[in-house]
């Protein structure tokens, strides 16, 4: 008996232990739902009221700042397409540029024919929170030679290179693809089925151009030498909105020079059409000199005719200072 009384006591004498153990599991058990619900309050803030981002870059161009955002507006339509309206007060801007004397009117008949023969719309890779599109944007400039980019050229979703750029022989610092070729008529070469035309109009005369060049062949004449006929795919033709023409040079060149090079013109539709920019062979050689990677300097007093080309150099390089896009000086 005395020792079940003393088994009994020891029961008893145990028992506020396991009251207080059954205290602490149910504290532990309550910071646990504390914390379980501070944790997914913090999940679901992030989730559904941050704002999703628009690429999956590690930087997407939409991260602004004061500069960017004062040049660049996202609205403006870089090509033309069959539902779009040229105003009239950009035709005025753009008639200017190489002194065209027909009327709007021309002008609007001039694009109804062209949309009958080309793509009513233009095909771009549409922005996805899950997608990076990457532009190689690929300038002729002579600082080019020995620079061995074109492997890191030849990366890139998008690859836009400029007017006669050449390829063939000069694959190791210039790269082998290409997916945009930016030309106006006096600049014309064959593509490939694959590449697209991207015309750069500066008059009426360059619409009717890409239109008989590409059909019957072209007999008309400008100021320089035009192919009356080219090699390019129908599909891929793609016409560059004067309205856009005068935005780079009203808003990005702050009216600088009489209108923008179209290797500035590529930067900016680079800027508009993909998430992250990688710029190549702009500026001048290691020397000073303005000259093409694929010729031999001979007139070391050439500089760039009516296109600002130093403050186009100047945009490049604070562009790339505020992580707009990446610059490759070359040398």
């Amino acid at each position: 008996m005395c020792h079940q009384a003393q088994q009994g006591l020891t029961k008893f004498e145990r028992l506020p232990d396991h009251r207080h153990h059954t205290a602490k599991m149910v504290k532990k058990g309550m910071v646990l739902i504390v914390v379980l619900g501070v944790t997914s309050m913090s999940v679901f803030w992030r989730v559904n009221m941050t704002p999703p981002r628009p690429c999956a870059c590690d930087r997407c161009l939409s991260e602004d700042d004061s500069w960017f955002t004062q040049r660049f507006n996202k609205s403006v339509e870089p090509f033309l397409s069959a539902n779009y309206n040229l105003s009239e007060d950009a035709f005025n801007w753009w008639k200017r540029l190489q002194v065209e004397r027909r009327s709007f009117s021309t002008y609007r008949r001039t694009v109804d024919r062209l949309f009958q023969m080309f793509p009513p719309s233009p095909v771009v890779i549409e922005p996805r929170p899950d997608r990076c599109r990457t532009c190689a944007v690929v300038g002729n400039s002579g600082n080019l030679k020995r620079s061995h980019y074109g492997p890191l050229i030849d990366f890139h979703d998008v690859i836009i290179r400029m007017n006669r750029g050449h390829i063939k022989g000069y694959e190791a610092d210039v790269g082998s693809r290409t997916t945009h070729r930016v030309m106006y008529p006096e600049s014309a070469v064959d593509l490939d089925n694959s590449t697209h035309l991207v015309l750069a109009p500066f008059k009426i005369l360059d619409l009717e151009w890409v239109m008989k060049a590409l059909t019957t062949g072209f007999s008309g004449k400008s100021y320089a030498a035009i192919k009356s006929n080219i090699k390019a795919n129908k599909d891929l033709v793609m016409v560059m909105n004067p309205a856009f023409m005068r935005y780079v040079h009203d808003m990005w060149l702050q009216k600088k020079g009489m209108y923008p090079s179209t290797g500035f013109m590529g930067v900016v539709l680079a800027l508009h059409i993909c998430d992250e920019v990688h710029v190549f062979g702009y500026g001048a050689d290691s020397d000073g000199n303005w000259s093409h990677y694929w010729e031999k300097l001979t007139n070391k007093k050439f500089r760039t005719g009516g296109h600002p080309g130093n403050h186009e150099y100047g945009v490049i390089q604070e562009l790339a200072m505020q992580r707009k896009l990446t610059f490759y000086t070359g040398w």
